[in-house]
């Protein structure tokens, strides 16, 4: 990994870890909630979209403050997802980063509401932001809804349920994964362009470009769960198949997965360099994307 992009990374994941035990230190809510929401959000995640937004932000603008209350409450509705993605209804896993789940760690009463608890609170964070002006406040609640819900996230997970068992063609594994894994990521460079006053057309360009960097994730998960080192991932190798998930890999074949990838990089290029943003990080948190291990 480039050191420019390694301590990019190291730094704000400090400065974001910093911000919401703040937040948390000031909410009164019962303990054993309060302790299963921090046990997932402080379970070593990488904060890939948090830090996509603080890097699509720099794009534009300067004081990342500005964006702080977003990045949390974007976190905090990733770790949601992740705590009712590990429950028995769900993909039934015991090890999430290499911890306990939620569910296992406390119960599945408790993992369910710690997770509605989580997607409650990042609404609240945004509508309370004093570095918000109403009209920002309102259209990033509108925002975070429409990539979180049933237009977004949890349509994406509907529908990737749906084609468990199934055979499904590349379109359609497409339109699962830019709902299901693409949305947040876009709420996220949506949310630090539009914040720093980026341009309608350049707003359209970074769209495309969340589309495709949505997409490269999405592949390489797959990949890595075919090939991936199991100590690395903090999660089992092959879950993805023992839940007749459908993917890259199964519909491509691995080599296939892998081009088709570098394909999506390549489109996620030329639309950071319409958007005029081809020498910011974001470039490189693209190379990190396609090529991380874990």
């Amino acid at each position: 990994m480039h050191k420019r992009l390694q301590a990019y990374l190291e730094f704000y994941r400090e400065e974001l870890q910093k911000a919401y035990t703040s937040c948390f230190d000031k909410l009164e809510i019962p303990a054993n909630l309060k302790q299963s929401m921090l046990y997932s959000l402080d379970a070593g995640g990488k904060r890939l979209r948090p830090i996509l937004l603080f890097a699509s932000y720099e794009v534009y603008g300067q004081d990342v403050q500005k964006v702080m209350s977003s990045a949390i409450a974007l976190e905090m509705i990733h770790t949601y997802s992740l705590i009712h993605d590990d429950l028995p209804a769900m993909d039934n896993d015991d090890y999430r980063r290499g911890m306990l789940t939620n569910h296992k760690k406390f119960d599945e009463a408790t993992a369910i509401l710690a997770g509605d608890a989580l997607l409650t609170y990042s609404f609240e964070l945004i509508l309370s932001d004093p570095l918000l002006t109403s009209e920002e406040k309102v259209v990033l609640a509108k925002e975070l809804a429409a990539c979180s819900g049933p237009k977004g996230m949890v349509g994406g997970q509907i529908l990737d349920m749906e084609a468990e068992k199934q055979s499904v063609s590349l379109e359609a594994m497409e339109e699962i994964h830019a709902l299901k894994t693409g949305e947040l990521i876009r709420f996220a460079i949506f949310t630090g362009a539009y914040l720093a006053n980026a341009t309608d057309e350049q707003l359209q360009y970074l769209k495309q470009y969340a589309y495709y960097l949505g997409l490269i994730f999405q592949v390489q998960d797959d990949i890595l769960d075919v090939s991936g080192e199991e100590e690395k991932l903090g999660k089992r190798v092959g879950s993805d198949e023992l839940n007749e998930k459908s993917t890259y890999p199964k519909l491509l074949g691995l080599d296939g997965a892998i081009a088709q990838k570098e394909k999506y990089v390549q489109k996620a290029y030329e639309s950071l360099r319409l958007a005029g943003a081809e020498d910011s990080l974001l470039k490189a948190l693209t190379d990190y994307f396609s090529q991380r291990d874990h």
